[in-house]
């Protein structure tokens, strides 16, 4: 009750004051405005806070920053100032929630995990081909049946087994012959005695 009469005595602007209060923020500093001493169509606008603060711990909301810088005419009300701590605080929440969607997602900087054993079912595709293959191999020699190569197998080429004896020939190695300026080099600078 005294400090709200004290705040309305300050903010009337009567004539022999030198500064006017112009309003308060949720952390407890006030905003004042006085006439420039140099310049008297100027006015000045600063904060006080409390001197028991640090400097380092003086926190001036966005609101009250356009105000000071005279980039706000009017200075933003309470209502203002409580609405804009709701909005930090969904913003907060909805950065929490993109930071856990992130988490929740694999990253490619990870280690890839083991590749999974054979499939369970009789007929699907296996992970572990080579594996697989042999191991039917084996059971249907067993059985007696001639082994057969799987379709989807990779087959060898007989024509990389056999050792190459043809060297590839350099196809600009004839670019070279037929050009006229291959060969060229130009002379070397001597300077001449004529002056």
């Amino acid at each position: 009750m005294v400090n709200s009469l004290w705040f309305k005595w300050k903010a009337l602007r009567l004539p022999w004051r030198k500064s006017f209060l112009v309003g308060q923020d949720l952390a407890g500093n006030t905003f004042w405005e006085f006439k420039d001493v140099l310049n008297a169509n100027r006015w000045r606008r600063i904060v006080r806070y409390d001197p028991k603060t640090h400097f380092s711990d003086v926190q001036v909301t966005p609101q009250w920053h356009q105000w000071l810088r005279h980039v706000r005419k009017n200075p933003p009300s309470i209502e203002e100032q409580k609405q804009d701590l709701v909005r930090q605080a969904q913003i907060k929440q909805l950065a929490r929630l993109a930071d856990e969607r992130w988490a929740s997602k694999a990253s490619f900087l990870d280690k890839p995990k083991s590749q999974p054993g054979p499939a369970s079912q009789p007929g699907g595709p296996s992970l572990n081909y080579p594996a697989a293959t042999t191991q039917a191999a084996n059971a249907q020699a067993a059985q007696g049946a001639p082994a057969a190569t799987p379709t989807n197998a990779p087959q060898a080429d007989p024509a990389s087994t056999t050792p190459e004896t043809k060297k590839e020939e350099n196809p600009w190695a004839n670019a070279s012959k037929n050009n006229p300026g291959e060969e060229w080099q130009p002379e070397a600078w001597t300077p001449s005695s004529k002056r």
